[in-house]
């Protein structure tokens, strides 16, 4: 392999000649080979940004001249676009404080401005990094990849299901089917009710989201190495904040309290818990669907969900609710990912959190999980939905809990017991009612009628 020698302030080290990472990129390249989990490309995206952003700054206040803040402009855009991919290789599993990374970042962005010029035009900590530590890019560019993943990807896509879910709701809106709960008949409702049901959850997440997206906005940028703003000119933090609003068309703000942003990652946490909420809303609504397409002749067979593949090795013709098991076993990750986030988030001493590689790993892994799993989950499975009409009017005759529209007219007590000589004796409803002497036939009738009792 062809190298090149690069320095930094520990010496000299080979760098690959094809690559346009630096120093401190190779000896954290060599010294973290831990597993394969390299840091997301959200990260460095959100590192771009805020390096054009901080560059532009930086020039505006004269500290940074135009040729060298245009050359970090033009490599940025190409790290945005995608062109320098491989030259970003390390691991999340490195310094906690994500310094690897923020250099990593700096030390591409120069040599490749370097290489554009055909002179050394950039350095990586004087020019790139000017007005910067990695102790307040770091959180930031956590707080920017966190909202952009969030707005552009994660909020389409509950929005998408949500859309889906109404057309659901108004195509089948006449349909009257039994309630169940604790796993037992219970009183009729409208199929429509119960996806209601489930896309009030997932609007509820949506605003759980939006406020989380609020408290992300808020940026460590300013706060330099411990929250003091050493090195960094007065309003870079707003100015910075405010850049980064116009470019990516989304709202930043500086955090007041750079002391509680460099070394809390609370609103990370909360805005976690909002994706664990919409993780365990997933997890419900994909149970209840494949509880209730479960059969298709000894189940409780309500509803038929899109054959996709065949569901065995084994058994021909078997079909499974494949789309459901995907979409919980994505939920149950993202509950996993939530307790790493809330342990790491406890840790770290003094003036830093010193576990924020593994916090924006699995936050961002998380939100791609939801994102795509919601998205197969519906064009593959709730988009096709379709009720069994016939199975759901056979439970509802059959339902003892029909009973409890009796209840003005007969009692409680007397209702109950009817229903309990039904069950007793194999019997409808009406049949143990006449047969007690409650009512006459033509009461019953006009008293226990599915339609009136889903209002």
């Amino acid at each position: 392999m062809n190298t090149r020698v690069e320095h930094d302030s520990m010496g000299e080290i080979e760098v690959p000649a094809d690559r346009y990472w630096g120093a401190q990129t190779q000896r954290s390249y060599q010294n973290f080979k831990i597993s394969d989990e390299k840091m997301p490309f959200a990260v460095i995206s959100a590192f771009a940004h805020l390096k054009m952003a901080a560059a532009k700054v930086n020039l505006k206040n004269g500290t940074l001249n135009e040729e060298k803040a245009e050359m970090i402009l033009r490599v940025c855009d190409e790290i945005l676009t995608g062109k320098l991919d491989e030259h970003f290789p390390l691991s999340v599993w490195q310094t906690g404080s994500g310094t690897q990374s923020n250099m990593n970042v700096n030390e591409v962005i120069a040599n490749r401005g370097n290489h554009l010029a055909g002179k050394k035009l950039l350095h990586p900590n004087d020019d790139v990094n000017q007005s910067q530590s990695s102790n307040d890019t770091f959180p930031s560019a956590m707080h920017i990849a966190a909202v952009t993943v969030l707005q552009k990807e994660v909020l389409p896509e509950i929005n998408e299901m949500i859309l889906c879910m109404k057309q659901l709701e108004k195509e089948y809106h006449d349909i009257i089917k039994i309630g169940r709960t604790h796993l037992q008949d219970a009183t009729p409702l409208r199929f429509s009710d119960e996806i209601s049901g489930w896309r009030g959850m997932l609007e509820n997440n949506v605003d759980m989201l939006q406020k989380a997206i609020d408290s992300l906005g808020k940026l460590a940028i300013g706060g330099t190495a411990v929250g003091t703003g050493l090195n960094a000119p007065e309003h870079f933090d707003e100015d910075v904040s405010a850049q980064l609003s116009q470019q990516l068309a989304m709202s930043f703000i500086a955090d007041p309290n750079k002391f509680h942003a460099l070394t809390a990652k609370d609103d990370l946490v909360f805005a976690h818990g909002a994706i664990k909420a919409l993780a365990a809303n997933c997890m419900k609504i994909a149970n209840d669907i494949r509880w209730l397409a479960s059969g298709p002749r000894c189940g409780l067979g309500e509803i038929r969900i899109p054959e996709n593949e065949p569901g065995s090795s084994i058994m021909p013709g078997k079909v499974n609710p494949t789309q459901c098991e995907a979409m919980t076993m994505c939920a149950v990750q993202v509950m996993g990912n939530d307790a790493t986030i809330g342990f790491a988030a406890s840790q770290g001493n003094f003036e830093l959190n010193v576990f924020m590689p593994v916090i924006i790993y699995n936050f961002l892994q998380s939100c791609t999980l939801l994102c795509d799993a919601l998205r197969s989950f519906r064009i593959h499975c709730v988009a096709g939905l379709q009720p069994n009409q016939e199975k759901m009017e056979a439970y509802l005759q059959q339902s003892l809990m029909l009973v409890t529209a009796l209840n003005p007219y007969i009692g409680y007590e007397k209702a109950a017991k009817t229903a309990r000589y039904a069950y007793e004796n194999d019997l409808t409803l009406k049949a143990a009612c006449l047969h007690l002497g409650y009512l006459d036939e033509e009461q019953f009738d006009r008293y226990v009628d599915a339609k009136k009792m889903v209002k």
